[in-house]
């Protein structure tokens, strides 16, 4: 065996440690969610799983208002996002107006801001605007997203440009343009962006326990924490497990669902093209390696090694950088 296996071994190893780790809560929930309450906190009783915990929970607190309520919040936020993310994406990717660079510095100076920190201000107008406690007021502040600007500016500039030149040539407009090339190219950027998004608002609690005061617009999160804390003799966990995985649950479906496109949309597959120029370009071998090693988390470099094989007769002259700590030496 070979010090690369050797590398391989250790790292699955690792990451299947990590794995079970992170895998430990939600067993316990499951296990909890489906066992009676007087042997909830027992490890090592063994129980008939039962559902009556999840009927117990429905009938307990309004989760269809609840759900109702969420699934509107998420849907909105996301259809307004979806459209502002275009039309800003495109317009900082191929649109060449005065300023446009500093108003993408101060987009990605956004970015490093925690949402959590503007809640008092985001409050205010809020008040200002008499929409405390209302939904629109917990999905107004979420309709713009910076992470979503820059995540389709870069989609976008992946796009080749003799597209949009063919169908100017052609009299396209604007408008049509962007919704019959650039929108189903940016397929797989949209359920990444999407999913990212949803999952945030899904579980957002934090912006809608400040917001809401009324029972009938609570979302989940805030339900949930209600129905928690609800019980006067201490929290009831085989119940509040089931509650949780009933909000967990339409977020890991879209996940199963969604999972090859989205392993599609973060490998990038429009770098592999201009990766692989440089591979047939000796003189520029140490920029490959650079390239790679920075983007290691978005290509499938072991893909490319078993599809080009002229990869192999550069190994020889960069020993050196080769062996150095980065994706080859553990890739290979």
């Amino acid at each position: 065996m070979n010090r690369f296996n050797i590398r391989r071994l250790l790292a699955w190893i690792i990451f299947g440690f990590l794995a079970l780790v992170f895998l430990i809560p939600l067993l316990w929930m499951l296990r909890t969610a489906f066992v009676p309450a007087n042997v909830a906190l027992d490890l090592l009783a063994f129980a008939k799983p039962t559902t009556e915990n999840f009927s117990r929970v429905w009938a307990a607190a309004p989760f269809s208002r609840y759900y109702g309520n969420t699934i509107f919040m998420v849907a909105g936020i996301l259809a307004v996002q979806f459209i502002f993310i275009t039309l800003a994406g495109y317009a900082f990717a191929r649109l060449d107006f005065y300023g446009s660079k500093i108003l993408f510095v101060i987009l990605l100076v956004q970015l490093m801001i925690s949402p959590d920190v503007l809640i008092m201000p985001v409050y205010r107008l809020m008040g200002k605007l008499d929409l405390i406690n209302t939904r629109i007021g917990i999905m107004l502040p979420f309709f713009a997203s910076a992470m979503g600007t820059f995540f389709i500016r870069q989609s976008v500039k992946t796009i080749p440009y003799e597209l949009e030149e063919a169908a100017v040539i052609d009299g396209c407009s604007l408008p049509r343009m962007l919704m019959q090339i650039y929108v189903p190219l940016l397929k797989p950027a949209y359920i990444a962006f999407g999913f990212i998004s949803s999952s945030y608002q899904w579980n957002n609690f934090l912006w809608p326990l400040v917001m809401i005061n009324s029972v009938e617009k609570r979302p989940l999160t805030l339900g949930l924490a209600i129905f928690a804390m609800s019980y006067e003799t201490g929290a009831q966990w085989s119940d509040v497990c089931a509650a949780t995985l009933l909000l967990s649950r339409p977020c890991s479906l879209l996940f199963l669902f969604f999972q090859n496109s989205l392993l599609k949309a973060w490998r990038i597959p429009e770098l592999n093209s201009v990766v692989w120029k440089l591979i047939y370009h000796e003189e520029k071998q140490y920029d490959f390696y650079w390239f790679c090693g920075y983007y290691r988390y978005f290509i499938d470099i072991r893909a490319l090694r078993r599809k080009y094989k002229p990869f192999h007769k550069y190994r020889q002259h960069y020993s050196g950088y080769y062996s150095r700590n980065n994706i080859f030496g553990i890739l290979f």
